[in-house]
């Protein structure tokens, strides 16, 4: 006999990286911070992380950069951990709001945030479900893993 999966609610803070299996739900809030949530076809297995590269768009690969590149790390080590290869897995990505329209006219950290997740799941080989970035809002993530896709919700400033 199998012992029987007690599902979580995970609740995601700037920097964390969380694995969740089918009934687990993984949530956060989000405003120029991103979220990626990487999960297999058969929707069995989930990890989301809540990153923010803290820079401009012209030196993404930084220190901070590489904070991010840790996380990405991180989710595809879960994975592996649950027998499954990241760059098949499939992605959504979120957030990456320009938190200070009044302040911030041009390229926003959010618009890094989300750049840099874009090209390190390109570069990942993962294919990309859905994108849910930008704009003056801040993003209420909530997803149960399972066959459903992660629910979002906008939140004015």
């Amino acid at each position: 006999m199998t012992a029987q999966h007690v599902r979580r609610v995970v609740t995601l803070h700037p920097g964390d990286v969380a694995l969740g299996l089918r009934g687990d739900r993984l949530e956060t809030l989000l405003g120029s911070c991103v979220a990626i949530v990487l999960t297999d076809p058969r929707r069995t297995v989930g990890t989301m992380c809540h990153i923010v590269t803290s820079r401009p768009a012209t030196t993404m690969r930084t220190a901070s950069g590489a904070q991010a590149d840790v996380a990405l790390q991180t989710m595809e080590r879960l994975l592996q951990s649950r027998g499954f290869v990241a760059a098949r897995c499939e992605a959504y990505v979120f957030g990456g709001g320009n938190m200070f329209p009044g302040l911030v006219s041009g390229p926003s950290v959010g618009d890094a945030n989300v750049q840099w997740a874009e090209r390190a799941l390109a570069e990942l080989g993962t294919r990309v479900l859905s994108v849910d970035v930008g704009g003056h809002v801040y993003r209420r993530l909530r997803w149960t893993v399972g066959p459903q896709a992660p629910q979002v919700e906008a939140v004015p400033l």
